[in-house]
């Protein structure tokens, strides 16, 4: 995960003579941190018809530089914060998940500002196996200057025993509200979510414009609230909305947020359209709810690196998620590649923060050759990458010393066998 690609023989200058770029650091450790989804959506109003709450999570690994670096979570404390975004109930609409907690998940409802896990907008990150997790933030897209953004960032501080800062970052937390049923669902006195429950009472005889607010996942089973099956409806959510707007002229973008939001800020991964190219990875809305219907769980199995990217590469992750998975040295694919829907270099500033930081303005991902070499394939350069960057007292540090502070000359201790075309 260090590197996306080989090592080209050195006929380039030196990466850190280049102006574009910083010298990698030389602090004894490293943190990164990301957002597990790239992108996670609620609702701007909790009053009618509620899809998803105000809910983000944060992961973050940390790395003690060394011959070989290690993650370490004993001995240290993760804090975080979210930047100029103190509070969530009382901006615009978005209080009324408190206020109508009850009517929508039932039982009692959290303090102002702590979300469904008791979680705050700032606090101690919980400590897992080999990493923290900020679970559920119930961050919201409005800061506390009442502008709109849906990428808020995080603050991250990494301290020891005696409250020493030994490592701090930033990372961006995106969330947004721009999900755009108003494009189908609008006119007469009914707001567009009203009229998507009326709608529901004419077509399926049911009666949820008195039961409002109504929660989507109490009939239709949604893995992303944590339901396990497809609900008492027998049709997943995911299943309902994409089936029924396969017809209806709906693009990924009206949902999956949106006009200005743009979920897929992944500049490798966009294509040359302006919906995100969700299709190429996700297929088209009938495809979608046509693999649930064959058996497929939304959520839990999705595409995969190894559908577009060579599995001899090294990026197959059998079962797993890509935003589950673990690879070089057992850091998450995310810590080095960046968020899902986000994968460096992403179109967003505020996404790039941790390549910028520790590997200077060249955006690439975490290790890649490419901040130095345009491109670099590696076939034949194990004496000259040898010569200029192995070893403890290198002619050149190169990025790979983010986390290393020496480099063996043995291929096949780099990461992805250095099989990929180029330095993304």
């Amino acid at each position: 995960m260090f590197l996306s690609a080989a090592v080209a023989i050195l006929t380039a200058a030196s990466c850190h003579k280049d102006d574009n770029n910083s010298p990698i650091p030389n602090n004894e450790y490293v943190v990164f941190a990301w957002n597990d989804l790239g992108m996670h959506c609620l609702n701007p109003t909790y009053d009618e018809l509620v899809i998803l709450p105000p809910y983000n999570n944060v992961h973050v690994q940390v790395i003690k530089r060394g011959n070989p670096p290690i993650i370490i979570t004993e001995g240290i404390t993760v804090e975080y914060s979210l930047v100029n975004n103190t509070y969530s109930f009382g901006k615009r609409q978005y209080g009324d998940f408190w206020t109508n907690y009850t009517a929508i998940f039932g039982g009692i409802p959290p303090a102002n500002n702590i979300g469904l896990t008791g979680t705050s907008l700032f606090g101690n990150m919980a400590k897992k196996s080999d990493y923290f997790i900020a679970e559920g933030i119930p961050v919201v897209p409005v800061d506390d200057d009442d502008v709109w953004d849906p990428l808020q960032v995080i603050d991250v501080k990494v301290k020891d025993g005696s409250g020493h800062i030994l490592a701090n970052t930033q990372s961006s937390v995106p969330t947004s509200d721009e999900i755009n049923c108003a494009k189908c669902h609008s006119g007469g006195a009914l707001s567009a979510f009203s009229n998507i429950l009326a709608k529901h009472d004419e077509e399926e005889g049911t009666s949820l414009m008195n039961q409002k607010p109504v929660l989507c996942a109490k009939c239709h089973g949604s893995p992303a609230l944590g339901t396990t099956g497809p609900g008492t409806s027998g049709k997943y959510l995911s299943q309902a909305i994409h089936g029924y707007h396969a017809e209806k002229g709906a693009g990924c973008y009206d949902c999956h947020p949106g006009a200005s939001t743009q979920c897929n800020r992944s500049i490798a991964h966009m294509g040359t359209t302006n919906d995100g190219n969700c299709i190429t990875c996700h297929g088209n809305l009938q495809q979608v709810a046509s693999t649930i219907e064959s058996g497929r769980i939304p959520w839990v199995t999705e595409p995969k690196c190894a559908t577009c990217h060579n599995a001899a590469s090294g990026v197959e992750t059998n079962d797993v998620l890509y935003r589950n998975a673990t690879g070089h040295g057992n850091l998450y694919c995310s810590a080095c590649h960046g968020s899902p829907h986000a994968m460096y270099p992403s179109r967003e500033a505020k996404d790039n923060t941790q390549p910028k930081q520790y590997m200077g303005n060249k955006i690439k991902t975490m290790g890649s050759c490419g901040v130095c070499h345009e491109s670099s394939r590696g076939e034949g350069a194990g004496e000259d990458f040898a010569e200029a960057h192995a070893g403890s007292n290198p002619e050149e540090r190169n990025t790979c010393y983010v986390c290393h502070t020496s480099i063996s000359t043995n291929t096949s201790n780099w990461p992805h066998s250095f099989t990929w075309k180029n330095s993304n």
